[in-house]
């Protein structure tokens, strides 16, 4: 009983704040509110930004997925500690650390603008650099663990059987790991989709060119309650339809 007491206070530390801001809904303004200007614009960089940030992920994170899973190098527990590093670390410090890096006066980001003009703060693809920064992650550990859990001896008789290496990685790796890779994509769209710290710190919040949704939330809590409510509650339902529709898929590959 003891048990059940305390597992019901747990689910409560959840439930409360949703039943919460479900309480403050307006319902029938919410049409309205989700048409203005400030929530389309958000969306719209949310959507681009996040798509973004995930088709990066996709091209880069694989293949560094492969090398953490199947090549042995020194210091690759470090490496690994890096590439993991995003998912604890403070979104703040990552976005401050993107502006050490890339900003106008940055390690890399001051040779770049003498060379290209290209300024990646308070710009589109500042946002989309920060998202990928945070959310890659999750495609990589992912990746990574449905890679070393996987049967190689499938890949060895491929090979022996005359396949090439790119014909193994197309026709036996990839279908055996689809299911963690699509996992990991739809969960690194979906922490894309709602970053907020590094994208702040590193992108600023410029409607329309940098104020993604969780922005517009943080901006409209202060003089704009129901639109900022609203904005929640979208959010709250995609990232609820993602987990859902994951299940323990994402889990199992870890």
């Amino acid at each position: 009983m003891l048990l059940v007491v305390l597992g019901c206070l747990g689910l409560a530390v959840f439930v409360v704040p949703l039943a919460g801001l479900l309480g403050r809904v307006p319902w029938g303004d919410l049409p309205a509110l989700l048409a203005s200007e400030v929530v389309t614009d958000a969306l719209r960089l949310s959507m681009v930004a996040s798509v973004s940030a995930t088709a990066i992920a996709l091209v880069l994170g694989v293949p560094l997925a492969w090398l953490l899973a199947r090549v042995e190098f020194w210091g690759r527990s470090v490496v690994r500690g890096i590439v993991t590093l995003p998912l604890v670390l403070p979104p703040v410090v990552g976005g401050a650390a993107l502006l050490f890096a890339l900003g106008r006066r940055g390690l890399v980001g001051e040779p770049i603008g003498e060379l290209t003009g290209l300024l990646l703060p308070f710009s589109t693809w500042g946002v989309i650099v920060a998202t990928t920064f945070v959310a890659m992650p999750f495609l990589v550990i992912t990746v990574e663990g449905a890679l070393r859990n996987m049967d190689q001896r499938f890949e060895g008789a491929a090979a022996t059987l005359g396949a090439k290496r790119w014909t193994v990685v197309r026709r036996v790796t990839m279908p055996m790991i689809a299911p963690s890779l699509v996992a990991g994509l739809v969960l690194t769209w979906a922490r894309a989709f709602g970053e907020f710290g590094a994208t702040i710190t590193f992108a600023g919040n410029l409607q329309g060119r940098t104020q993604t949704l969780p922005l517009a939330v943080f901006v409209a809590l202060e003089s704009e309650r129901d639109t900022a409510v609203a904005i929640s509650l979208v959010m709250v339902i995609i990232s609820l339809v993602v987990l859902i529709a994951l299940r323990d898929r994402w889990w199992k590959a870890l």
